[in-house]
């Protein structure tokens, strides 16, 4: 059931709200708090869910998302469809969308200052706006829509009732996203521009981990090259590591932190104000308050992106990484690689803030440790790995079992030439032997009679365009399309099992800024009829790519590194009917491959308006006269992206 909100509150919702709040007082739950100012540039921002009552909210502006910076607030409906969206400030409805992804269904409003709010997946759209919406929808002949308007073509007031809430496009469960908007389609953060009073936040940001990198081949952590993982203990409101951590060289302090937004809330914020302090002195300063938009994709150069790849967990880097051109720095006295001093115990602290200005902190001791070869606290290796390959940054590590020889010496083969290279580091369990690849590329390692290969076909710097040529494959990249040097890994391989050609490009827990231009020689004939298209793989999940054929290659653009295959979908899309009579039509439309392409609805051969949602696989319909009735031939056609077609038809009486 729709909860459709009222303006006024009774005595009783006023009673529970202080209860709920009891920070809050009587006064900033009266009317007058939530009274429309007569005076558009005398307005502040209204909150717009149900202003003047105890809100609570599920993200935060500058939070990590798996893809992007999250732009706005999420506002919570306690899982409710259907509450009144009203207009923040005055102004004029600049922007309509609507669509199964995404933002789903998004209205945006520009103001006298310049700023826009956005408000985004709505469950549907109120007054004028909704009928123009409408309208062009059926003269289009399209469901998803993006429209924009003039100024004086839909003016609205603040507080007047825009939408309706909802769950459409890409939103997890039914709340309110919303943006404030600068001119420079820069995203503010709102909670410090709108500073809604509905709002109360008393807890400050919480660490979960900590991480330390090495930044060199030279730098170590408790002996050892890598990146490891340290938790605090709670002291008071702030966080402790008890014990020094041994570390030597250039290292990397990563964050995995957490704001609290509610008490008992299972909701959590990111944190945009971080601060590293080495022995009381500022080394390192990160601000979020504003996001650009069109480089959210720029999140992969402050997050660990290879740590969410493999372990699905968000670390902020706090240090400016190679590649990182965000402006969140500007305050930062360094970049924030520290160096240990070798003479005495560091001392550092992370400061976090909040929105709100909490704060709390976690503080740890940095002991130096000069570089060792024996490192006792090297653990076994698993019974199945005999050798492990792995490269980070300019680094590659290669792992053996320790074997009879603890120093063993491995054989390294470079363009030819070979040469014995003796452990890094080692112990009972195992060797480690580092290679800095800025110095040269092995083409091949053997240790303990097994031999690796990389596979690492040339480095390709950052900053510039480029093009890879071999038997194998040919390879666009476009300027600024990778972030930091790449270290290009290629191969092909044939599935036992299936058959299928396999094309390994890169590394997948490596990020790409732009899409990649691909061309493939396929040592297999395919037949030209479309059902034969690029997949890139993920275990045994496959996302369709398509690809075109040009002068006898398979062509496609890709814009993650991984293994690619090419499958054959001959399966159409599967339609099942929920309800269909004259008043609506509604049905689950799925494909097992390649996936939706379009749909298309008639009654009698007239185009039927069926709205999408992609996370349920729902279509439903929305006539344009609402008061005409669903009556005849009804008839639903479904493609995918192979260009397999599926069709439903049936006689509505």
């Amino acid at each position: 059931m729709r909860n459709y909100w009222s303006s006024k509150l009774s005595k009783f919702s006023v009673a529970v709200c202080i209860a709920i709040h009891p920070l809050l007082s009587l006064a900033q739950f009266s009317k007058q708090d939530a009274t429309i100012a007569k005076d558009p540039s005398q307005e502040k921002y209204l909150y717009p869910i149900k202003p003047g009552q105890p809100g609570s909210l599920a993200g935060t502006m500058g939070e990590l998302r798996s893809t992007h910076f999250h732009s706005g607030i999420d506002i919570r409906t306690n899982n409710m469809i259907g509450l009144a969206v009203l207009a923040s400030k005055s102004g004029y409805i600049s922007r309509a969308s609507m669509g199964g992804s995404g933002y789903g269904n998004v209205l945006y409003i520009t103001h006298p200052d310049g700023n826009t709010t956005l408000y985004a997946h709505l469950d549907e759209f109120k007054g004028e706006v909704a009928k123009h919406v409408l309208q062009e929808q059926y003269k289009l002949k399209s469901g998803e829509i993006d429209l924009f308007f003039k100024k004086d073509q839909f003016r609205v007031k603040q507080g007047d009732t825009i939408a309706l809430s909802g769950n459409s496009g890409g939103s997890t469960g039914p709340h309110l996203h919303f943006d404030i908007r600068d001119s420079n389609n820069y995203a503010l953060d709102p909670l410090r521009i709108g500073a809604f009073p509905e709002i109360v936040d008393n807890f400050p940001p919480a660490p979960e981990k900590i991480a330390l990198v090495t930044l060199h081949t030279d730098s170590r952590i408790n002996d050892r090259f890598g990146r490891f993982e340290f938790y605090g203990n709670k002291v008071g409101s702030n966080y402790v590591i008890a014990s020094p951590i041994l570390a030597n060289g250039s290292i990397g302090i990563e964050i995995l932190a957490k704001d609290k937004l509610a008490y008992k809330s299972p909701f959590y914020g990111g944190v945009n104000f971080l601060e590293v302090y080495v022995d009381s002195a500022l080394v390192f300063r990160q601000s979020i308050d504003k996001l650009n938009i069109a480089e959210t994709r720029a999140i992969y150069t402050l997050m660990d992106f290879k740590t969410m790849r493999s372990k699905g967990t968000r670390f902020y880097k706090l240090y400016i990484d190679d590649g990182n051109q965000l402006k969140f720095y500007n305050e930062s006295p360094t970049d924030g690689r520290i160096n240990v001093n070798p003479n005495k115990i560091s001392n550092v602290k992370i400061r976090m803030k909040d929105s709100n200005n909490n704060v709390s902190s976690i503080s740890f001791k940095l002991k130096p440790n000069p570089v060792i070869k024996e490192v006792t606290s090297l653990e076994p290796m698993a019974a199945t790995a005999d050798l492990l390959y792995d490269v980070t940054g300019n680094t590659m590590m290669i792992t053996a079992k320790a074997g009879k020889d603890l120093g063993a010496r491995a054989l390294v083969y470079t363009q030819g030439v070979s040469q014995e290279v003796d452990p890094t580091y080692h112990n009972i369990n195992r060797k480690v032997y580092l290679f800095d690849l800025r110095k040269s590329i092995p083409d091949s390692i053997l240790v303990n009679n097994k031999t690796i290969r990389p596979k690492i076909k040339i480095a390709i710097p950052s900053g510039t365009e480029y093009k890879y040529y071999s038997d194998l494959m040919d390879i666009e990249f476009p300027l600024n399309s990778i972030y930091d040097t790449l270290y290009l890994n290629t191969d092909y391989a044939v599935d036992k099992t299936t058959g299928n050609e396999i094309f390994t490009i890169g590394t997948r827990t490596v990020p790409l800024n732009k899409s990649i231009r691909v061309s493939v020689k396929t040592n297999r004939t395919y037949p030209a009829d479309g059902k034969y298209n690029v997949y890139r793989s993920t275990g045994r999940a496959h996302s369709f790519l398509g690809g075109e054929w040009i002068n006898g290659r398979l062509q496609f653009n890709t814009r993650e590194f991984g293994e690619f295959t090419i499958l054959q979908d001959l399966e159409a899309p599967s339609i099942r009917a929920i309800a269909v009579n004259n008043q609506a039509v509604r049905f689950k439309i799925r494909d097992n491959l390649s996936g939706i392409s379009s749909f298309e609805a008639t009654v009698n051969g007239e185009w039927l308006l069926m709205h999408y949602d992609s996370k349920t696989a729902t279509i439903w319909s929305e006539r344009l006269d609402k008061k005409a009735a669903i009556k005849g031939t009804f008839q639903l056609t479904v493609k995918d992206n192979a260009g397999n077609t599926s069709t439903f038809t049936q006689k509505i009486p």
